[in-house]
């Protein structure tokens, strides 16, 4: 089966003015992924990592200096693979005066839907995102949430084989973030194939079989999900009464919290000796549990071994 998305070596880099002495930003560096058809994969990364530029390169909004990109193995400047896209930007800017429905409508025929079919679609992705009540309201009087969700009607209308997801739960409060990953997973039964970005790292976590993690413009981590979490219950979390601060001075025993109960973090290989010789100091172990290793620590241990980078700058 083809994949909905494959990249090689995809690099973009945006020439600086003249004042900047001719220098280049390596603003994506040397991309390869794939999206497997029907599957979620979710892009993580700081700001100014390449996340935008290369969801840009898939819809042909701009050319890669080099490499390759593919939609259902169909080059991007090509009307037939941009045809299977739907995209959420991550920051939705519609006709601000139609109404809701006229905006989703637009981008309906637009798809080339037509007639009753169109006005059936509509009606069901207006009642999809929860703004069927607001259809006949004009997109100048949403809220920024109400943005969002029309925004994410009309990339849902046409019904994409492919859904690329920048930033969905922007401006969306504690429900607007349920509903929308209820629909991402909606989408992904139905055999969407998605791309997720986001800076809300748990819903990647949740929503996502597969991680990419940019940094600095490269690709520092790939895999599915419960390959890059693998390390689940290598550390253990120990909870002692009767033992003190000083007393554990010099052990490989990381404390979390300090008082009446000393709490603290240690290899799940050490555990063993180290109850033993709390036991001998008459201290009582409260609890032990294994520590689930998240995507967020994944990220952030990525990021803390790269630095922030923010592209690079070459002559």
């Amino acid at each position: 089966m083809v994949s909905a998305v494959e990249t090689s070596g995809l690099t973009k880099i945006y020439r600086l003015d003249l004042l900047s002495g001719g220098k280049r930003i390596v603003a994506l560096d040397g991309l390869s992924l794939k999206i497997e058809a029907g599957h979620v994969l979710g892009v993580v990364g700081p700001n100014g990592a390449g996340k935008s530029t290369a969801i840009k390169l898939l819809l042909d909004l701009i050319r890669p200096t080099s490499g390759t990109a593919l939609i259902f193995g169909k080059p991007p400047h090509e009307a037939a693979a941009r045809r299977d896209v739907g995209y959420l930007p991550e920051n939705p800017a519609p006709y601000e005066y139609l109404t809701g429905a006229e905006f989703v409508r637009l981008a309906a025929e637009l798809s080339g839907l037509r007639g009753a079919e169109r006005n059936r679609r509509v009606d069901e992705v207006l009642g999809q995102v929860q703004m069927g009540n607001f259809a006949s309201v004009q997109i100048r009087r949403y809220s920024k949430g109400m943005v969002q969700r029309i925004a994410l009607a009309q990339a849902l209308v046409a019904r994409p084989r492919l859904l690329i997801l920048d930033e969905p739960t922007s401006g969306l409060d504690v429900l607007g973030r349920k509903l929308i990953r209820e629909i991402v997973l909606t989408e992904k039964a139905r055999g969407t194939s998605i791309l997720l970005c986001s800076h809300i790292i748990p819903d990647v976590e949740a929503l996502s079989e597969d991680i990419a993690i940019l940094i600095g413009g490269k690709l520092v981590k790939a895999g599915p999900v419960t390959e890059l979490l693998s390390h689940e219950g290598s550390e253990v979390e120990l909870s002692f009464e009767g033992l003190g601060q000083a007393q554990v001075e010099g052990w490989p025993f990381t404390i979390v919290t300090a008082g009446r109960r000393l709490v603290g973090r240690c290899a799940a290989s050490e555990a063993k000796a180290l109850i033993n010789r709390a036991h001998d100091l008459g201290a009582t172990l409260v609890s032990m549990h294994p520590i689930r290793q998240t995507l967020e620590d994944t990220f952030l241990a990525a990021v803390k071994a790269q630095g922030q980078q923010v592209g690079s700058v070459i002559e």
